[in-house]
């Protein structure tokens, strides 16, 4: 089945934050919400992106639901644009200042897109099915020796993060990464009315 079933689905949801159906895609660093979250928006002609890593920062790792609130969240609920400033995680500040339009779908992606504060805004939730120590390891190996610490401290404040505020039981769909592309299962959120389990497939265009 291909990607741009998925992306129908998502496109006749209700809308859940004004006029916006905001689409939470969580998992583990380095599980491919990032690669996934592209080919998606691709599916959808070009629905926009917010990464979470754009909204982090080294003091704040998860400690960032009220600035996202205030510059995204109020904005698009109301029908306005947002204006919000992304982290430079080498610079160590905020840059630019960039404007983000009320889209028909809007694709939020990164560690914690499923956490209780945003649940609420969420059209659906989806959740990268890897491994924890799997997407650690391929995090470590992308980023090299010279972030090994900053892995040390990111391990330790996520794991604390899903112990204190887990996303996956809370997810309608599983995305599992396959040799051919992707497979994804309705989950059972831990809400009334979870769905029965349905898997779908995605393959990789061939060569």
């Amino acid at each position: 089945m291909p990607l741009e079933v998925l992306a129908g689905e998502l496109a006749a949801l209700p809308p859940s934050l004004g006029p916006v159906r905001l689409i939470g895609i969580d998992g583990h660093a380095g599980s491919g919400k990032s690669t996934f979250a592209a080919r998606l928006a691709g599916a959808l002609d070009g629905a926009p992106v917010l990464h979470l890593d754009d909204v982090a920062t080294h003091r704040e790792l998860f400690d960032w639901p009220e600035r996202l609130r205030e510059q995204v969240l109020e904005p698009l609920a109301a029908g306005r644009a947002a204006h919000w400033a992304p982290y430079d995680w080498v610079e160590r500040r905020f840059g630019p200042e960039r404007v983000l339009e009320p889209a028909p779908v809007l694709l939020l992606e990164g560690v914690g897109a499923g956490r209780r504060a945003l649940r609420p805004h969420l059209a659906r939730l989806l959740w990268m099915e890897t491994p924890r120590r799997t997407a650690w390891g391929r995090g470590r190996h992308r980023d090299g020796r010279e972030l090994s610490d900053f892995w040390d401290g990111w391990e330790r404040a996520e794991l604390a993060h899903f112990t204190d505020d887990p996303s996956r039981p809370f997810a309608h769909t599983l995305v599992r990464q396959s040799g051919t592309g992707y497979e994804w299962t309705s989950g059972t959120p831990a809400t009334p009315g979870g769905a029965a389990s349905v898997t779908e497939r995605d393959e990789l265009p061939r060569a």
